[in-house]
């Protein structure tokens, strides 16, 4: 299968080094990769640069823009210009993050997972962050999801999906509209990769919102929104996140901002997602 791998970077010198080290080992070597340097003043471009100079299908793609760690829009964005520079041969399109390190067999495991079912959409590994010397799995980590930092798309179900939306939950609405669609999703737990960088170390405080703004937009609705960011408050510690998350959905709201699916996707949405919190309920 031909993969091709697209990592926005922005500022990533401690990193993007390592996780092109690991991708250049693979097994199963990708197609191409594309780096799209996303407006950083430190020395990704140079560390990117070494690797294009020894593997031809490597390149590097530099970009303007704002230099706020954004969540959602700002990485799409990235993301889809690089993908402007990729043609049509291809099986597989990665969005991978730049702080990342992969088992060497990570791409030819993932392989067997598409060639083993023609309805697979999307497959990835599981996250992996240091705590005390020990890499332990990073506790945003549901089972059922895949990571934004990691996915995988079968062609036809990244087009199917309208590809990526740039906006903050992009990377649950995905999933959703593959289910959608009547794709699956696999996770392998036995692939654990490295994550140098905690989910949202760097995030801009003007953040802080989007979360619920991406609720809005995804037409979870009140009950399902108020559950959702009681669930993710929980995970991460914090009530005051629990607030802003439905602060921001109360804004999306109040100000009617664009949603990203349909009336149709929405309810197919609604009900699959109080599916899963009945089946919790009940386990």
């Amino acid at each position: 299968m031909k993969f091709y791998i697209i990592i926005p970077a922005h500022n990533e010198e401690d990193y993007i080094g390592k996780t092109l080290e690991s991708l250049v080992k693979q097994t199963l070597l990708p197609k191409k990769i594309v780096v799209v340097n996303d407006n950083s003043t430190d020395s990704t471009q140079a560390i990117v640069e070494n690797y294009t100079s020894m593997y031809p299908w490597i390149s590097v793609l530099n970009s303007k823009s704002s230099d706020a760690h954004l969540p959602g829009a700002k990485i799409i964005h990235a993301f889809n210009k690089g993908f402007t520079q990729l043609d049509e041969d291809f099986d597989i399109i990665c969005k991978f993050d730049a702080d990342l390190i992969f088992p060497d067999n990570y791409l030819e495991e993932i392989a067997s997972h598409f060639k083993a079912n023609d309805k697979l959409g999307m497959a990835s590994g599981f996250c992996y962050i240091e705590k005390n010397n020990n890499w332990v799995l990073e506790n945003l980590t549901n089972k059922d999801h895949i990571r934004g930092a990691l996915k995988t798309y079968r062609k036809d179900c990244f087009k199917q999906i309208g590809q990526l939306k740039p906006s903050m939950g992009w990377d649950t609405v995905d999933e959703l509209l593959a289910k959608y669609h009547g794709w699956e999703i696999l996770t392998d737990e036995s692939l654990h990769v490295k994550h140098l960088k905690p989910t949202g170390k760097s995030y801009n405080k003007a953040s802080k919102y989007l979360q619920g703004e991406a609720m809005y937009k995804m037409r979870y609705g009140f009950w399902i929104t108020l559950i959702s960011a009681l669930k993710l408050a929980y995970k991460k510690g914090s009530f005051k996140l629990f607030k802003n998350y439905m602060s921001g959905y109360f804004r999306a709201k109040s100000n009617k901002i664009e949603f990203l699916v349909s009336e149709n996707e929405g309810k197919f949405i609604r009900d699959l997602r109080w599916e899963g919190i009945l089946d919790k309920i009940k386990s």
